[in-house]
């Protein structure tokens, strides 16, 4: 009852023209930032470690731009609920499909690195842009609440792409290997390990960060290309994203390279514009910030 109910808001809530969303969120931006002051300090801090050349003035419009932004990510992944797929086209473009599709038609399974940068939501209509004989999948945590989870599964997978618990990341990749299908999984990969798994470090954000390695893994060991997905955001409610080709020969390079790759790749895509990245999580937790 639960699920039917917040499946019933979501509807009604994605059913509101974009225009109208954003001037709700707009209003919910005062009511996050000044009243709610959520994560405010999380946020201030991940800023200042990161932009240490940058002025408290700076940071501050840093800060609410991302703010602003936050709101604008979770009203437009409502609409996810009710956009068709012409219209998330129109909205959520992706350029060098054809370099992804050539090596689909080869045979050859890609993974797709990006970070929780820009609306990663919206990434999930990726296969509206790719071969139709290949197997999307993007990999994701499992969230903490069964009714939520379940109603973001279902928002997720409507343009075509599955979702895949990471903790099943392994068995499902076999199992299309073993059915003979090309896969194409996106890799949100800039998640922070918990310290017992902070095993490899390097230099992002000002930060000695640890960084999850097990992406580069997979590539190498099922033989997959890579890409990094590089996201704009030219204006409201519109996305461009490039696939970029991370190396020629990702099994050759020497162990941890695609993942410095990526992570510098993510790094330049945030001084670009760094109100886009999701400074509210925890990032640096077990980090060491630079030059302290």
């Amino acid at each position: 009852m639960m699920y039917q109910l917040l499946r019933l808001f979501l509807k009604l809530l994605a059913c509101i023209p974009f225009r109208v969303l954003y001037v709700l969120s707009d209003g919910m931006f005062y009511v996050l930032y000044y009243l709610i002051r959520y994560r405010r300090e999380i946020v201030r801090k991940n800023l200042t470690e990161s932009f240490p050349e940058k002025s408290l003035p700076e940071i501050k419009r840093i800060e609410k731009k991302f703010y602003h932004f936050f709101m604008d990510m979770i009203m437009e992944s409502c609409k996810l609920a009710t956009l068709s797929p012409a219209a998330i086209r129109r909205r959520m473009k992706f350029r060098n499909a054809e370099a992804v599709n050539a090596l689909v038609r080869q045979g050859k399974s890609v993974a797709i690195y990006l970070g929780h940068y820009g609306n990663w939501e919206w990434v999930s209509s990726m296969p509206l842009w790719l071969d139709k004989r290949m197997s999307g999948a993007q990999i994701y945590r499992k969230l903490s609440n069964p009714n939520i989870d379940r109603l973001m599964l279902h928002i997720r997978e409507r343009m075509g792409a599955v979702c895949v618990d990471m903790h099943k990341t392994a068995r499902y990749i076999n199992e299309q290997i073993g059915a003979g299908k090309v896969c194409v999984i996106g890799f949100i990969a800039d998640q922070s390990p918990r310290k017992r798994e902070s095993r490899h470090f390097l230099h992002f954000l000002h930060h000695n960060a640890p960084v999850l390695t097990g992406t580069e893994k997979i590539v190498k060991h099922y033989g997959f290309e890579a890409f990094f997905l590089n996201v704009e955001r030219p204006r409201r409610g519109y996305y461009e994203a490039e696939f970029v080709r991370l190396h020629e020969h990702p099994q050759s390079v020497p162990d941890f390279e695609l993942t410095s790759l990526y992570f510098s790749r993510l790094e330049q895509s945030i001084v670009r514009q760094p109100e886009l990245y999701l400074w509210s999580h925890k990032r640096f937790r077990n980090a060491e910030v630079l030059g302290t």
